[in-house]
């Protein structure tokens, strides 16, 4: 278990605490965290009243919601009152069995009885109890203790910060937190804009945990049958066969059946005689599909793989669909097609499923613009924006929203005015149109070429690139393939996708960036020994060198797949010299492998490093002489040279790409590339920020890969750029360092 991630987890929740309105949220969210990563069924959060002396139940997870602040005990009495009363944490195997118990109807608590439950110390004062259970076969061992005492040292000063809340609003102490919603009609919150576009529709809450544990406490009014049942199960495996049919057409390198899962748990002998039995015997069709859910979470959440742990994923979306289309009012699941999603963060997959289920929009409450999530979503053409706003914890499902993924705005239940405003610019953007024209050729406005490539993520790009003017791929994400699948893919899946990527290339020069997972792209298979810092541990070229047989067989993949290109493979996040050379020798390992065999292959790529860690700027030099070509990664370049995670909305103003530092080891890498012949090409966001563009080409760089979106509108931009007064103003920028003058320079007197 990764206890470590479990609290940075409930660190990041500290936002919260801003507006008042948000407490439930931040609850309901940590109880949810929690029993998660506890892998515990229900998870509950008392906070004693000091006015009335008695612990009250504020938040919990697995029982029905209603119990929520009607819970309340004394010292001493129930488990909860005797952890409180005693300072002291307990750990049973049948809770039933404790002297103290105490039974509340109506909270479905008979299904779990072993019990865990700590205080909640702040200072040397107890403030509050967190308790977890689970079914009687899956008791808690002493780590869990541990762990789940360690959590609450951590929740004492998020609770010590919901009283003072309180205190300030006048609440009555024994009322319940959960507060009338805030009105949020016409409210306008500021966000940045992680993938264009707009986007008007309802809003849906995203799904997974939360919409499960939401339905595990609930009691269903009506009575399904086993008929209703049947119907349900057979309408979902439609349901998902469709989507995944979806899913092959529309991006065939992503056609790693991720509905397989569901498709199989569907065809269980196990799971679906769970459910008819249970039907049969009188329960419930609902409860009965939440229940053998239950037993398979459980049963995958026990499993040291973390391949295995992952599905737990899958049964919690699988349930949400068979219930949505067994009792979907009564569940309260709104759909997802053709609506608006509001998620505190998605993995890659998810990503692909809202794509298949044609989704209109996204606002994220966390993440970064340069986020590989964001990136995916380009591709995939979702507009996506990024709200660090307390506020959006009170949307509901239903509200209207509107977004500017252009500006990065979000309108919550806009009127007339607003949406009639936007109403022509969403209707141009669903309306088929021809991308806008291009030159053949891109030259500055005094005649130098520059040679505009694109960053591909799926093959589903090439699209747009077949109607543009391009000279090639700059940047090829092979981590793509990775981390949307649910294994690590062959070197025959990877040579299928790589080989398409090739014949589809607009030109025959595409370089192939290696594995470059970690940091914010890691696969939910694969569990790092200690995840840490991820943006700094075992990641990219790190990862290929450990794993050589992972790096062996993507390496053979593009070998053979580059046959007939002018074939560039690159090694992202290089630090040393020595480094370089190992993957280079792995590389030319392949080759001599490969002449071997009878497969058709390049045996004489050009080979080239990223670069992106500040160290290799004063030994760049060094590496001129024995690279093919760079390319200069700008996300993580200005991430760690200015050492800011550039995720963390938190720190986004500190994420600055035209920092002194940073423009300088710019041109200190041109300046070693023309030294020594070598190309250099940039690639990052920054290049897809107009106002770069100039200082890019006065530093020398004659080679821009970008987003495909950008690709027109860069050009018409840089048909208007002189080399020389580029030149000009990027010795003045170099010779400053004061970050508001640059600025000054780019953003003011710089117009477009």
């Amino acid at each position: 278990m990764d206890h470590l991630n479990l609290l940075l987890n409930i660190g990041q929740l500290d936002w919260v605490f801003k507006g008042s309105s948000s407490i439930e949220k931040l609850l309901d969210n940590i109880v949810v965290m929690v029993a998660r990563h506890m892998r515990a069924d229900v998870c509950s959060i008392y906070i004693y009243d000091d006015t009335k002396g008695e612990l009250v139940l504020r938040a919990n997870t697995g029982f029905d919601p209603s119990v929520i602040g009607k819970i309340k005990l004394r010292r001493g009495e129930g488990i909860a009152g005797t952890v409180f009363e005693k300072n002291a944490p307990v750990c049973v195997a049948d809770g039933f069995t404790h002297p103290n118990f105490r039974y509340f109807k109506g909270t479905g608590e008979e299904r779990y009885k072993s019990f865990l439950s700590v205080p909640i110390i702040s200072g040397a004062v107890p403030v509050g109890v967190i308790m977890l259970q689970r079914q009687q076969n899956n008791r808690f061992e002493d780590s869990d203790i541990k762990a789940l005492q360690i959590v609450s040292s951590q929740l004492a000063t998020v609770l010590d910060n919901i009283k003072i809340i309180i205190s300030l609003q006048g609440a009555a102490p024994g009322e319940s937190m959960r507060g009338k919603k805030e009105q949020l009609d016409g409210m306008f919150l500021k966000g940045k804009a992680a993938s264009r576009g707009y986007a008007y529709a309802k809003t849906t809450l995203a799904t997974g945990a939360e919409r499960f544990h939401d339905m595990a406490g609930q009691t269903f009014g009506k009575k399904y049958s086993l008929a209703d049942l049947q119907k349900a199960l057979k309408k979902t495996e439609k349901e998902l066969a469709a989507l995944q049919k979806a899913v092959d057409n529309k991006l065939s390198d992503a056609a790693s059946m991720i509905f397989t899962s569901h498709l199989l748990i569907l065809k269980d002998k196990s799971f679906l005689a769970a459910m008819t039995l249970s039907v049969q015997k009188g329960k419930n069709a609902p409860e009965a599909v939440i229940a053998a859910g239950q037993k398979y979470i459980t049963l995958f959440s026990a499993s040291s793989d973390p391949y295995i742990r992952e599905k737990v994923h899958d049964i919690e979306d699988l349930v949400t669909r068979v219930i949505r289309n067994l009792a979907r009012k009564e569940a309260k699941l709104p759909p997802v097609r053709n609506r608006i999603v509001v998620a505190t963060d998605l993995y890659p997959s998810d990503l692909l499923k809202l794509s298949s289920e044609e989704v209109k929009g996204i606002v994220l409450m966390s993440g970064g613009v340069t986020s590989h999530v964001s990136i995916l979503a380009r591709s995939l053409q979702i507009p996506m924006v990024i709200v660090n706003d307390p506020v959006m914890n009170n949307i509901s499902d239903g509200d209207r929203i509107l977004i500017d993924a252009e500006i990065g705005n979000v309108f919550i239940n806009p009127g007339k005015d607003i949406v009639q405003e936007f109403k022509d610019r969403i209707d141009e953007q669903t309306t088929a149109s021809a991308p806008p024209a291009m030159k053949a050729i891109t030259e500055t406005k005094d005649g130098v070429r520059i040679k505009l490539m694109a960053n591909v993520n799926l093959l589903k790009d090439l699209e747009v690139l077949r109607q543009m003017s391009c000279d090639g791929i700059g940047l090829y994400r092979s981590e793509f393939p990775f981390i949307i699948r649910k294994n690590f893919p062959t070197e025959e899946e990877q040579y299928f996708i790589y080989r398409k990527l090739a014949e589809g290339a607009p030109s025959k020069d595409v370089t192939f960036r290696t594995l470059d997972i970690g940091g914010d792209k890691i696969p939910a298979y694969w569990e790092p020994v200690n995840k840490g810092n991820s943006f700094l541990g075992l990641r990219s070229i790190r990862f290929s060198l450990k794993y050589k047989d992972i790096f062996t067989q993507q390496i053979r993949a593009i070998l053979r797949a580059g046959a007939n290109c002018d074939l560039k493979i690159m090694f992202p996040m290089i630090f040393s010299l020595e480094e370089f050379l190992q993957a280079r020798g792995i590389v030319m390992e392949c080759v001599d492998d490969l002449k071997q065999g009878e497969s058709v292959f390049n045996g004489q790529p050009k080979i080239g490093m990223m670069v992106e860690v500040p160290a290799v700027i004063e030994i760049i030099e060094e590496f001129a002489r024995v690279v093919d070509f760079f390319s200069i990664g700008t996300n993580d370049l200005v991430q760690y040279m200015l050492a800011v995670d550039r995720t963390n909305e938190e720190v986004a103003e500190y994420y600055i790409p035209h920092h002194p530092a940073v423009l300088r080891a710019i041109k200190r890498v041109t300046e070693a590339a023309k030294s020594y012949s070598k190309e250099v090409s940039v690639c990052g966001d920054m290049v897809n920020n107009a106002h770069y563009l100039q200082f890019l080409i006065g530093c020398g760089i004659r080679t821009l890969s970008m987003n495909p979106i950008y690709l027109a509108e860069n050009q018409k931009i840089i048909g208007g750029i002189d080399v020389a007064n580029a030149e000009a103003m990027t010795l003045k920028l170099l010779a400053t360092g004061d970050i508001s003058r640059i600025e000054n320079e780019l953003f003011v007197k710089l117009q477009f």
